[in-house]
């Protein structure tokens, strides 16, 4: 037992980080949650392949026999010594482990010199994030994550109506959001993103949408977070778009498609393709109802109550509180007219 226990605790810890179990590392913080978990691997592999050697072997060697059916076998007092001893060992283990998990917890938590953090404020609502900045006093949101590569980020999760959990896998951190609560938790990212960022992920079940609860964050060089910090901040950013006029007093035209696929991260709205299918559009989002099928013969009236008031009528197989009923403060009455006239247009094709 102890030669078979040996080896497979030799190949199951090799296994075990041989395996790439995360993503690549995209945080300060992430190398040492990624040494933690090895640690966890290299102890927790031989207890269970010790164990489950010792339990296979006694069902093989001492289990009954034909004709022991009705012995109770020689009475046997049990080894105190080897109690004690597998007794103490697993319990210095816990204990070890839970002093190193508080020891590297502790080390990735601790706040940088004061006034070199920045401070965004997250928002979890059924089925989107929202990102608040405030930068130099200029506050904005953004439907997406921005950040600079290398400095530290002090997260402020909130949530709006369920639990969520507030997770990008590439920096390892994750937290819950609370109903009531502030929660927080700070990186430092190291890398760049990738051309299609990282993903942030709900981690927590939050109803019939939550595996569409993503949004993107993108490390940026601080030249050019600088320069989204401009673009987002600039006056004309303050409002929706459509709502400047342009010249000769005619607003200027709203690309409805483009809004409908992309939503306006200026105001932190989502879009509708997150959610909706929509073949014109190109969009194939699962959590909402198939718009080629439920508003083919819909006017414009129930299209625009679908999007302001979006559970005065709610399709059939779908329930209540899935869709955001931000959209009225979030677009401006520009925006609403040209979507439900796109939507309405198609509709009718």
């Amino acid at each position: 037992m102890a030669i078979v226990g040996l080896i497979a605790s030799a190949l199951g810890i090799a296994l075990g980080l041989a395996i790439n179990w995360f993503p690549v590392q995209g945080s300060k913080q992430a190398d040492k949650i990624d040494t933690l978990w090895n640690v966890l691997i290299i102890c927790s592999v031989p207890v269970f392949v010790l164990v489950t050697t010792v339990v296979l072997f006694a069902a093989r060697d001492f289990r009954m026999r034909p004709g022991e059916e009705h012995l109770d076998g020689p009475p046997i007092h049990g080894n105190t010594k080897l109690e004690v001893i597998w007794t103490a060992i697993p319990a210095i283990m816990l204990v070890s482990l839970c002093t190193y998990a508080y020891l590297v917890l502790h080390d990735i938590e601790k706040a940088p010199a004061a006034g070199s953090e920045r401070n965004i404020a997250v928002h979890g609502q059924q089925f989107t994030w929202t990102f608040d900045y405030n930068e130099g006093g200029k506050k904005f949101s953004s439907a997406q994550l921005y950040v600079p590569v290398g400095e530290s980020v002090h997260f402020n999760v909130t949530t709006k109506d369920v639990l969520h959990d507030f997770w990008v896998p590439a920096w390892r951190m994750k937290i819950d959001a609370v109903p009531g609560l502030t929660t927080h938790y700070r990186v430092t990212p190291t890398k760049l993103t990738p051309t299609d960022g990282y993903p942030v992920v709900c981690a927590e079940l939050c109803g019939l949408g939550h595996a569409f609860m993503r949004q993107t964050a993108h490390v940026l060089s601080k030249p050019k977070f600088d320069a989204w910090v401009a673009k987002m901040t600039k006056p004309a950013a303050t409002a929706p778009a459509a709502t400047a006029p342009a010249a000769g007093g005619a607003a200027p035209a709203v690309d409805a498609k483009k809004l409908f696929s992309e939503g306006n991260q200026q105001t932190g709205a989502t879009a509708c393709g997150a959610c909706h299918k929509l073949a014109d559009a190109g969009t194939a989002g699962g959590v909402g109802p198939d718009l080629d099928t439920v508003l083919k013969g819909k006017d414009e009236a129930f299209i625009r109550q679908s999007i302001l008031q979006p559970d005065a009528e709610v399709a059939q197989g779908f329930s209540k509180g899935i869709m955001p009923a931000t959209y009225a403060k979030l677009l401006s009455k520009p925006e609403v007219d040209a979507l439900v006239k796109y939507l309405e247009e198609v509709a009718a094709k």
